[in-house]
């Protein structure tokens, strides 16, 4: 009963915080309302048992959305006192929030110890004495290699796209010619200069 009532709770908070990483203006919301789903997100692996991509899913995305929250702040113009401002009148709502994760984490590994729902068993039944790293190797190398090979494939384009799109020919830019520096001779790479004194080097 309980793996029922946690997958519901964390699949409920996951489409919530979806729908408010969408509809919130401030990309600070935005982003910490994504930060909220990655962790029920994380909880649902949990029940699925795929404790693997549930740390994924922390480590990996959640630290990536740091990284992203720099980077949205470096790059706007946010004013920081108006943040800080707001910062008591929202510190309800804060604890609410705070309140509600150690609750989720609670259900989650109380539904964890009572066995999960074991989902994974119905898309790709394995042996109990298999751990879920060896077990998510052997799928992805036998049943999906093809898909694995064709999603790194379109990662691959991706990449040179967008080396292509960003690569531009600047004619201020003088590019490097490697076999002129290979060649270029030790007296025309220094020069011995003696200055008078009290004068600088003219170049």
């Amino acid at each position: 009963m309980i793996q029922i009532l946690a997958f519901y709770l964390f699949a409920a908070i996951v489409i919530a915080s979806a729908v408010l990483t969408i509809l919130s203006r401030n990309p600070v919301h935005s982003v910490l309302w994504l930060i909220m789903a990655f962790f029920n997100a994380a909880g649902l692996m949990v029940l699925a048992g795929a404790e693997f991509i549930a740390m994924l899913l922390v480590i990996v995305y959640v630290g990536a959305v740091a990284v992203l929250f720099l980077f949205v702040v470096m790059m706007l113009d946010i004013d920081f006192t108006e943040l800080r401002a707001g910062v008591v009148r929202y510190a309800a709502i804060g604890v609410a929030l705070a309140v509600a994760m150690v609750a989720e984490i609670i259900i989650a590994v109380g539904a964890w110890s009572a066995g999960g729902i074991a989902l994974g068993r119905r898309i790709a039944p394995i042996d109990d004495s298999t751990n879920n790293i060896e077990a998510i190797g052997r799928l992805l190398y036998t049943r999906y290699l093809f898909v694995f090979e064709g999603a790194g494939l379109v990662l691959l384009v991706a990449m040179i796209g967008a080396i292509v799109l960003t690569h531009r020919n600047r004619g201020d830019v003088h590019k490097q010619d490697i076999n002129r520096q290979i060649n270029r001779r030790q007296k025309d790479a220094t020069r011995n200069m003696q200055p008078p004194v009290g004068q600088g080097v003219e170049l």
